[in-house]
């Protein structure tokens, strides 16, 4: 458990929204994924709890006004906060049907740590509160990017090289920079402008600019690496973002069956 939190500094740590509204799913976490915050949504009380104990430095916020009675989820959390191989998660309250006696229990009796927030009519502020109570329990370590591994070999990169386009796989994306595999494996000089590469995701094609970083020799091909020119526009990033959600929410809904 103690080598999971010193990952956690470094890379950040897991996000769930079990049984998120549609307020939530709509407004908060689209921002939060554009932050950069490592962001998952479930929907099985059981199967969840068998995951976060993979992963016992995760935040876990629930909506005690979704599928349950109040005092079942009371239960549910009092649960996953006393056994020993959960109770290093992080609870907290999202909600849109909260009152001020049921914020005083879950803060004041149950002291969870991740705060209860009330969610209102203003989506400024509702985020607002989330990223606060997020930064306080450090949910994004050292990390500064998240990436995710193309698992299903989907996401493809097309980079002109002597006037063609040459065709790859992307290994794995952020959105500061991407690792990918080219047919034929051809040479490409190491600090190379690659210009109007084109990536298509999950999300959406994206244009972009980039510098090759570097390469490396694979079991049967070269991997290189390319950072993101820092005039890559928003929309670019924020398709990345995105996708990066995608293929973490694809890969840990496996492990939610």
């Amino acid at each position: 458990m103690d080598d999971n939190k010193g990952d956690s500094e470094f890379a950040g740590k897991k996000v769930f929204f079990l049984f998120p509204s549609a307020t939530v799913q709509n407004g908060v976490i689209p921002e939060l994924v554009q932050n950069e915050y490592e962001v998952y949504l479930a929907y099985n009380k059981d199967t969840i709890r068998r995951v976060l104990r993979k992963y016992p430095d995760s935040i876990v916020l629930v909506d005690t006004g979704e599928k349950m009675p109040e005092r079942e989820w009371e239960q549910w959390v009092r649960t996953v906060m006393k056994a020993p191989d959960t109770a290093s998660i992080a609870i907290g309250v999202v909600t849109t049907h909260g009152e001020a006696a049921l914020k005083g229990k879950y803060l004041g009796e149950l002291k969870v740590a991740a705060g209860f927030t009330i969610l209102g009519q203003d989506m400024a502020a509702n985020i607002r509160t989330v990223f606060e109570a997020l930064h306080g329990l450090d949910a994004k370590g050292r990390r500064k990017y998240v990436r995710a591994a193309d698992l299903d070999g989907n996401a493809t990169i097309n980079i002109p090289i002597n006037g063609e386009f040459v065709k790859g796989r992307v290994r794995d994306i952020s959105a500061v920079g991407i690792s990918f595999d080219l047919e034929d494996s051809p040479a490409i000089e190491k600090n190379s402008v690659l210009k109007d590469v084109q990536i298509v995701l999950q999300s959406g094609r994206v244009n972009v600019e980039g510098i090759l970083f570097g390469s490396r020799e694979g079991k049967t091909e070269t991997i290189y690496v390319m950072l993101f020119a820092q005039k890559t526009d928003f929309e670019a990033r924020a398709k990345i973002r995105k996708h990066v959600q995608h293929a973490l929410q694809s890969r840990m809904d496996l492990e939610l069956r």
